[in-house]
């Protein structure tokens, strides 16, 4: 028999997997449905089979946390103006060469040795009250890889009277998902690209998944909003955006707030050029034409493509400059001109308060 050093203390059995009659293990937490020899992890990095047992080693073990505008997720129909109490551990199940956070995303494939901080569910949601945050937010990375970590949390956030929010690549099998829309409020999905060949080449998936998870979460009464990085030469023709946006409409409905988002050059893609300002443009026209209500263009401010409107008779509903906003919907969540009620999650109440100012996610070191 093969011998194991203990797992460690952040180590906990995974709540989806089915151990096979040769020790291997098949994991449920993400579309991948790895086959796990013994001694071995998946392609997340954080999840091994012990002796047949296969064990999530990101437990309470957070490598990054923030206490950020809620619009930085970007979640705008979600209370605006609101902090979201932000936590992210190590690893992804995706690979993507245009990675914003690349280093913790991918630690355990590249074998990063990156410090990390213990907290338990109790203290992330002691934190978040202690700061004034109205919601929990598992981000940064791909939250399914510490799903058992994320489900306790929200758990208890829920019962403290927070929101939970996921930030998410929406690779979660229908598995996790169903136990996911018990505690989860909304999520912010990256829907990367409506084309199968980006997704295996420049993540490692597939989006026929994406969409699945997209529409299970859609089934379960999470809100959606979603988020497409527009990036230059890869996903960003009138043909693609088209068939994305008109997917978007005729599965979620036309009340889904999509944001498109400028690329900047990172991690594997510093060949590329930023996105031009016109093709954002073009984009959002592109949504627009498709049915969308609620088109948002995100890291071009000049652009002040931020601001909700109403879809009935084009008022300004909520005004944002950066991570500031400020709201003129009724105590209802309504238009003051039209009556129309804004679609969303605790939009109610929200008068002429403006939001707070922006504060950085801290990556520990």
């Amino acid at each position: 028999m093969a011998v194991h050093p203990p797992p460690p203390a952040t180590s906990v059995p995974s709540v989806l997997a089915e151990r096979l009659p040769d020790g291997s293990v098949r994991c449920g937490v993400c579309a991948h449905r790895c086959l796990v020899r013994p001694g071995r992890r998946g392609i997340c990095g954080v999840r091994e089979n012990i002796d047949g047992v296969l064990r999530c080693h990101a437990y309470g073990s957070v490598a990054a946390v923030g206490l950020d505008p809620i619009e930085k997720k970007p979640l705008f129909h979600v209370d605006p103006g609101s902090l979201s109490y932000s936590i992210a551990t190590l690893g992804c199940p995706f690979h993507c060469r245009f990675c914003q956070n690349w280093e913790i995303a991918q630690a355990p494939r590249l074998g990063l040795d990156l410090p990390t901080m213990p907290l338990r569910p109790a203290e992330v949601v002691d934190e978040a009250r202690r700061a004034g945050a109205r919601s929990v937010a598992y981000t940064y990375v791909e939250p399914t890889v510490f799903l058992e970590y994320a489900l306790d949390t929200a758990g208890l956030a829920r019962a403290a009277g927070l929101r939970n929010l996921f930030i998410t690549d929406g690779y979660a099998t229908p598995e996790a998902i169903e136990l996911l829309g018990q505690v989860l409020d909304a999520a912010n999905v990256d829907l990367k690209a409506f084309d199968d060949r980006f997704y295996r080449l420049l993540c490692g998936a597939r989006l026929a998944h994406v969409l699945e998870a997209i529409v299970a979460m859609r089934r379960a009464g999470i809100w959606l909003e979603l988020t497409t990085l527009v990036i230059p030469g890869w996903n960003d023709s009138d043909d693609e955006l088209g068939a994305l946006t008109a997917w978007i409409v005729a599965t979620l409905g036309p009340a889904t707030p999509w944001h498109v988002s400028r690329f900047f050059p990172a991690h594997r893609m510093l060949d590329v050029p930023p996105t031009p300002t016109a093709t954002l443009l073009r984009a959002a026209e592109i949504g627009r034409a498709a049915g969308l209500r609620y088109v948002y263009v995100g890291n071009a401010p000049g652009l002040g493509l931020e601001d909700t409107r109403c879809a009935g008779c084009g008022g300004a509903l909520i005004e944002r400059s950066g991570y500031r906003m400020h709201s003129h919907l009724t105590p209802e969540g309504a238009c003051p001109a039209c009556g129309r009620v804004l679609e969303g999650v605790g939009l109610a109440g929200r008068t002429g308060a403006p939001g707070p100012p922006s504060r950085s996610r801290e990556v520990l070191r």
